[in-house]
């Protein structure tokens, strides 16, 4: 019996950053022969985000293994059910459920350091005279809830290039939950202070994932890099099988 074809790895940035987040695991992923995608994500709405990663994917030849950080998990949630996406890792991440908001499955666990952190700004929006609201994280406490375990120089440089996420992301319901047909993975970040660690055990064990923990801060990809690779290579491995 011949091997499926190689997929191709799409890694999902989330809320407050952007694909660079993934510095450290690209060229982890390059070195081990993949072919790897990572779009910028608008960080706008759920929905809106969810389709424009889905049209990424529909756009790659061939199978895609689909792999989402933080918000990005609840993205790729929605965006995985496209025909092509073979299976999910999620990298303390969301794992909603269909018709689930962020929102609503936060509110099931006590706040994590975030919810004190969190800085609201108002936005125009193109078209309308109503205002958006964009959601970021106070610079000055950004390292120690984001990413205590990161070299400090770097935390700050991250710290003043957020991406912010419009708070119309943590209302949207999840219209689908790609993991009920999907094989998926998910690591927790056991010393997250940005997500309640609660919150993403419930998430994977509810959706019967394969699931590591990692003594991580939530940018388990740039303080863990090698370990993230390995999940993303199982999860590489297990569709070619």
């Amino acid at each position: 019996m011949s091997r499926s074809p190689q997929p191709t790895v799409v890694l999902v940035h989330g809320a407050f950053a952007d694909a660079s987040g993934y510095a450290q695991v690209i060229p982890r992923l390059l070195a081990r022969g993949l072919d790897v995608v990572a779009p910028a994500v608008p960080n706008r709405s759920l929905i809106g985000d969810a389709a424009y990663v889905a049209s990424v994917v529909r756009q790659i030849p061939g199978p895609v293994v689909l792999v989402g950080h933080s918000y990005g998990g609840a993205v790729i949630t929605v965006a995985g059910t496209e025909d092509n996406v073979q299976a999910l890792v999620y990298l303390a991440g969301y794992a909603l459920e269909k018709g689930e908001s962020l929102g609503e499955l936060q509110g099931r666990f006590p706040d994590s350091d975030l919810a004190a952190a969190l800085v609201y700004t108002p936005f125009p929006i193109e078209g309308s005279t109503g205002t958006g609201t964009d959601v970021s994280v106070r610079p000055d406490m950004f390292p120690a809830v984001f990413a205590a375990d990161v070299d400090p120089r770097l935390a700050e440089v991250l710290a003043v290039s957020q991406r912010p996420l419009a708070a119309q992301a943590f209302a949207d319901a999840a219209p689908a939950a790609a993991w009920k047909t999907k094989p998926s993975w998910g690591l927790v970040a056991s010393a997250d202070h940005t997500i309640n660690p609660d919150v993403e055990r419930y998430g994977y064990q509810r959706a019967g994932m394969t699931t590591v923990e990692v003594d991580s801060s939530h940018l388990v990809m740039l303080s863990h890099p090698e370990r993230v690779a390995e999940l993303i290579e199982e999860a590489v491995r297990a569709t070619c099988a």
